[in-house]
């Protein structure tokens, strides 16, 4: 019996949407797979009596008659091997009719099944699988995979309970659809009731793990799976990869004894990725067989660091370049500031995508050449959303504004990136209430938002001030499970930082399930900028504590938490062990906020001495902090010393103007103040009236100074008259130093 094996075959069907192929092995070598694709031709015996599309099927039958096959399977469209023993020919004698039930009526159903599940005709699947007269265990796992496909989870578990008799490969089409659906307890529990597991069922239920970030569970699983394979292991390279422990991937990926392109191009990508070139080059010169991703991989890493040249140098020496390859360097050049060379590559291009025009587009608006970007976009053969979203983010990015919700308008289809980056364009132009227009309209369109739409909305609601419509953004971030994200989070700190609610900020805060320095920076500065110095500092603590560390923005916030609330001392003890304990060299920011901590103290010769040995050049922010210090302690010689210094540097600078004639008003030097109003009008030079707004039923009301537009105007100012009286009766006078005063009235 054991010669009569070796001598026969195992005939395997593939069952796809467009052909149905042969996979013949001996049973000696069954690893050796030889895949014999419409070769009709070779069937004589069934040639004639049968479709084309029907042969290779029935000619797989006919051997199996003649006793020259050992068993029969199909492989399903979803590319697990599903084995049906229809028919073991080893006792029967040669031409005997073999009683196997699958035949090609089976097989055309189980496709029309498929079929209609990929197209998302679900229903049209079910009634087909409901009138087969004759069904096959495929014919079960088609219809469960089609509903996990169309996220119908619960009826697939309802039909795979139902089934009689199960394989492998309805446990494993079971279990992937449960993780396609994002419910990996489930999947994890089916997984443990599986009496039989293959090295699918390892992989999927890795892979889902992995993909969700869990990968201590994902590797626990990979050290207890019983027979890994090359797949297995590459899983698990990935999933370290995509949660950023590179550390990791690079000692799982020594641990292999067999790599394939994938293995080297996955590791390399990490590199690449997070600016490592020297590992990547290293590992690339390594590589046995490198691919065109491997020389992709390399060439887009070089030009995300910055370093065109060897970009250009690898993309000249490939020995293969798809179109892949010359749009990375397109969008290589492109990147860099380097646009005509980008074209010139552009035009030389042998064969051109979507992708590439894109590129080129994006290239042309990140360099403010929006002329040329409209006319590529108009040429372009056929154009996606992001052809359309990349021309709205152009135009928003370089203020034009009307021009981005021109194109907005015109799109026939949009989706979620196209209405945040026109929310952003309008938040980036100061049309915060726009902003917020536009994210109501996009929440009718039942459009989903997106973890930047949430961003841009909630920095448009922080530059307004309107702390109403941030709760509701908040609202809607809690609904859509947006909230643990930490790009959300920390915009949300910063929006009620900026509305005044700093209890509120630090809710978000403390309730986040991940922070990163941003979020550590956002509280800091926000209660600096509340007045809150020793909260700031005691939150500073609690970072260090946790082993966080800090950046040069964190020691902004912290010095200017230490200016606010007066404390010199511990303003002067982290200025200077900012590179002691850090390692982190003092910029222009926090020079500045050295200068207005000690103005604001009273010690004036000290910021004026700390200013002169500042190792770098002052600027007009470094001087306006000493000369607002001198006119709050009334110093006229230092203010106009600082002065001095200010219109050297910004001639145009109308707050200073403004300030320093102030001092000369207070010190009643009115020949001064009529010197420097002159000398604004000549320079043409107006101070931007000051604007104020308030909140009432979630809208926004914007006022100017001397403002009449309000449709309400004449009731407010009859309530202002009524509150100035109010005001005067109960012994308010008003602080007019920062008022530009008009020397003819005084």
């Amino acid at each position: 019996m054991e010669r009569e094996m070796k001598s026969k075959n195992v005939v395997v069907v593939v069952s796809s949407l467009t052909l149905t192929t042969l996979v013949f092995t001996t049973a000696e070598t069954r690893l050796n797979i030889l895949w014999i694709r419409n070769a009709i031709g070779c069937y004589p015996k069934v040639k004639s009596r049968y479709p084309a599309e029907n042969r290779q099927l029935h000619y797989c039958i006919w051997l199996q008659n003649r006793g020259d096959v050992l068993e029969i399977g199909t492989v399903a469209d979803t590319g697990l091997l599903q084995k049906n023993h229809l028919s073991k020919r080893r006792d029967l004698p040669r031409g005997r009719k073999s009683t196997c039930e699958f035949d090609s009526y089976v097989v055309s159903q189980n496709e029309m099944i498929t079929r209609y599940a990929r197209d998302g005709r679900i229903e049209d699947a079910r009634q087909l699988f409901d009138k087969m007269h004759k069904r096959s265990i495929v014919s079960w796992n088609a219809m469960i995979t089609g509903y996990a496909y169309n996220r119908r989870i619960n009826d697939a578990r309802q039909l795979f309970d139902e089934m009689l008799e199960r394989d492998v490969v309805s446990w494993n089409a079971m279990i992937s659809g449960y993780i396609r659906n994002g419910r990996l307890k489930d999947a994890h529990e089916l997984f443990d009731k599986m009496a039989e597991r293959d090295v699918i069922s390892w992989n999927s239920l890795i892979s889902g793990y992995a993909r969700s970030g869990n990968m201590e569970t994902a590797r626990q699983l990979f050290d207890m799976m019983p027979g890994k394979n090359l797949v297995s292991w590459n899983t698990v390279l990935v999933g370290y990869v995509q949660s950023g422990r590179i550390g990791e991937a690079r000692h799982l990926f020594d641990e292999m004894l067999e790599r394939d392109a994938v293995s080297w191009n996955t590791m390399i990508t990490a590199y690449a990725q997070n600016g490592k070139m020297m590992h990547a080059c290293l590992l690339f010169d390594s590589m046995p067989d490198k691919n065109t991703i491997s020389w992709n991989v390399m060439v887009t890493g070089y030009a995300q660091a910055g370093k065109i040249l060897d970009a250009r140098h690898l993309f000249d020496a490939m020995p293969v370049r798809d179109v892949i390859s010359w749009t990375a360097i397109v969008a290589a050049y492109a990147q860099n500031d380097n646009i005509s060379d980008a074209r010139q590559l552009f035009d030389k291009m042998p064969e051109r995508n979507i992708i590439s025009w894109n590129a080129m587009i994006a290239g042309y608006c990140q360099n403010g050449r929006m002329e040329d970007a409209s006319h590529l976009f108009l040429v372009m053969p056929k154009r996606n959303v992001a052809s359309w979203n990349a021309m709205i983010a152009g135009y928003a990015q370089n203020e034009k504004i009307e021009l981005s919700r021109q194109v907005f308008n015109e799109m026939a289809c949009r989706d979620s990136l196209s209405w945040t980056a026109m929310i952003a364009g309008y938040a980036q132009n100061d049309h915060g209430e726009e902003a917020l227009k536009l994210f109501s309209q996009m929440k009718r369109s039942d459009m989903k938002a997106v973890q930047s739409t949430f961003t841009c909305v909630l920095s448009s609601c922080a530059s307004l001030a309107a702390l109403e419509h941030g709760k509701q953004v908040h609202d809607d971030t809690i609904k859509t499970g947006f909230e643990s994200d930490v790009f959300v989070g920390n915009a949300l700190i910063t929006m009620y930082c900026k509305c005044g609610s700093i209890d509120d900020a630090y809710a978000v805060f403390d309730k986040m399930p991940e922070r990163d320095v941003i979020s550590w920076n956002a509280v800091i500065a926000g209660y600096a900028q509340h007045g809150c110095g020793k909260d700031a500092l005691q939150i500073f603590e609690q970072m260090q504590q946790l082993g966080i560390k800090p950046n040069h923005v964190t020691l902004v916030g912290v010095l200017s938490a230490c200016s606010y609330a007066g404390l010199v001392n511990e303003g002067w003890h982290h200025f200077h062990s900012m590179s002691v304990d850090h390692g982190i060299t003092a910029t222009i920011e926090h020079y500045n906020c050295m200068v207005d901590l000690l103005g604001r103290a009273g010690f004036l010769d000290k910021a004026e001495e700390f200013v002169k040995n500042m190792p770098i050049e002052p600027n007009a922010k470094i001087w306006g902090a000493l000369l607002g210090a001198s006119r709050i302690h009334g110093n006229m010689e230092l203010g106009e010393r600082a002065s001095e210094h200010i219109f050297e540097l910004e001639t145009h600078n109308a707050g200073m103007y403004v300030l320093l004639s102030n001092m000369y008003a207070a010190a009643g030097r009115w020949k001064e103040v009529t010197r420097l109003r002159v000398l604004m009008k000549e320079r043409g030079i107006k101070k931007e009236p000051g604007c104020s707004w308030i909140e009432v039923k979630s809208r926004v009301h914007a006022f100017l100074v001397g403002d009449k537009s309000h449709p309400e105007t004449e009731k407010i100012y009859a309530m202002l008259a009524i509150l100035a009286e109010q005001m005067k009766e109960a012994g308010y006078v008003p602080i007019r130093s920062f008022v530009l005063h008009d020397a003819d009235e005084e």
